[in-house]
């Protein structure tokens, strides 16, 4: 079977999520994370990618990333897994795949949409109760956005760049969108979109995203797809049964009507009327016989 095309923009920032198989550790050492890191920042200046934000997990990674032109996530994406996997399959003397298949990769429309996915992030260390404050993690970009850390690996989405005029003013309020947590629709709509390729955005982006690759870019609803109505409640195939069943009658009517036609008898004159009444009379006279 096919794999499907990524729903994939130029420009456009997407939320991407590599997976250990079956949800297994992928990072087992600090200088594993360390590698993976210094590799995407390698492979992300190779292929046209801006990675804005990072978390990394014991069994997967988030990243939001823009690429500068399509398909640049992914062979950013690919070439990153593989050299991490040779590496990994090396110093652990392993076999076989790393990854649980593709990663998974949502685009995400810029606004609030793009704010929530910074925070679905960075707070992914929350979630998990490994720690009190995102702060206190070392594996992500936090320290970067929130504290003003130098990260060569990121690059500020314009988004961000908008929330102050100065660096100071784009902390303190970037430190102010994780005082509260994140609400668990949003998170239920983050994690869903990305699980399924889709845009995360607003009616009118995906309206766009849409008819510019002609392409579904929204979630898909469970269950069996419906069946396409039918002017007819009857089904097609019925349609065509009684149609046909219908033409029969027609044509056995006509044919009887035609028969009837053919074998009509005239009407007797009242002469030959007397003669068969005389002729009956007389039947019956022999019959008493």
């Amino acid at each position: 079977m096919a794999r499907k095309p990524r729903i994939d923009l130029a420009g456009i920032a997407q939320h991407l999520i590599q997976r250990g198989n079956n949800r297994q550790a992928c990072f087992f050492t600090d200088d594993d994370r360390r590698h993976y890191l210094k590799w995407l920042g390698q492979a992300a200046e190779k292929y046209g990618g801006s990675l804005h934000a990072y978390v990394l997990m014991t069994n997967h990674a988030h990243l939001l990333a823009t690429g500068a032109e399509a398909g640049a996530l992914g062979r950013m994406m690919q070439s990153l897994g593989r050299r991490y996997v040779r590496y990994v399959n090396s110093r652990y003397q392993r076999t076989g795949t790393l990854w649980e298949g593709r990663f998974r990769s949502s685009l995400i429309e810029s606004d609030q949409y793009l704010l929530t996915c910074y925070r679905y992030i960075e707070l992914n260390p929350v979630r998990s109760n490994i720690v009190a404050k995102p702060g206190e993690y070392r594996w992500s970009s936090f320290d970067h956005n929130a504290g003003g850390k130098t990260d060569d690996l990121i690059t500020p989405h314009p988004t961000y760049l908008s929330l102050g005029k100065t660096e100071a003013a784009r902390l303190l309020v970037y430190r102010q969108l994780f005082r509260d947590a994140i609400d668990s629709q949003d998170i239920k709509r983050i994690r869903d979109h990305v699980n399924q390729g889709k845009v995360l955005g607003s009616e009118a982006f995906r309206n766009r995203v849409e008819a510019t690759l002609n392409c579904r870019a929204r979630l898909s609803t469970p269950g069996r797809p419906r069946r396409k109505k039918y002017p007819d409640p009857v089904s097609p195939v019925r349609c065509v049964e009684s149609a046909l069943f219908k033409a029969g009658e027609d044509i056995v009517s006509k044919e009887q009507k035609s028969n009837k036609e053919t074998k009509k008898v005239p009407a007797m004159t009242a002469k030959e009327k007397k003669a068969a009444k005389k002729a009956k009379k007389n039947e019956r006279g022999r019959i008493g016989e």
